[in-house]
C-alpha cells in the first residue's frame, strides 16, 4: 500500500521488473539485476480522480507509454531494494505534483510606471537607431 496524502495506491497495481544496471560497477553490475523498473497503469487505476489523472498525463507525458503505463526506473544504488524504494519515492513525488491544483491566473493591467518605463525604453532605442542613419545634408 502506497499512501500519498489522501491518495492510496494498491501494491497490486504496481508491476516490478529488475534488470542489470548500466555504467561502471565492475563484476557487481555484470552479475546482479539491481536496476528497478516500476510500471503503473494510470488509465486503469482507481486511486486517482479524473482531474488528477489528466494533470499526471500532461506532466509526465514522456514517461507514459501508449498503453497508459507510467514507467519509472532507478539505478542510483548498488542494491535492488534501495532502487525499489527510490522508484516508490519518485512515484510519490509525481503523484504529489499531479494532485496539487494549479493556481488560476488573475489577469492584471500593467502599472502606470511600468507603461512609462516601457515607452522610455522605446524612445531610447529609437534615438540610438536615429544616430546610425546617414545624415541629411
Amino acid at each position: 500500500m502506497l499512501t500519498v496524502g489522501h491518495i492510496v495506491v494498491s501494491e497490486s497495481e504496481l508491476e516490478w521488473s529488475f534488470v542489470r544496471s548500466e555504467g561502471p560497477g565492475g563484476q557487481n553490475v555484470n552479475k546482479t539485476a539491481s536496476k528497478a523498473v516500476l510500471r503503473w497503469n494510470v488509465e486503469v487505476t482507481t486511486a486517482l480522480s479524473a482531474d488528477v489523472k489528466a494533470r499526471l498525463c500532461v506532466q509526465q507525458k514522456n514517461r507514459i507509454t501508449t498503453d497508459g503505463d507510467l514507467v519509472i526506473s532507478s539505478q542510483r544504488f548498488r542494491d535492488q531494494e534501495r532502487n525499489r524504494q527510490d522508484c516508490l519515492d519518485k512515484l510519490c513525488e509525481i503523484i504529489k505534483a499531479a494532485a496539487k491544483k494549479p493556481k488560476k491566473r488573475v489577469a492584471t493591467k500593467p502599472t502606470a510606471s511600468s507603461r512609462e518605463a516601457r515607452l522610455e525604453g522605446k524612445k531610447h532605442r529609437r534615438k540610438l537607431k536615429d544616430f546610425r542613419r546617414t545624415p541629411d545634408y
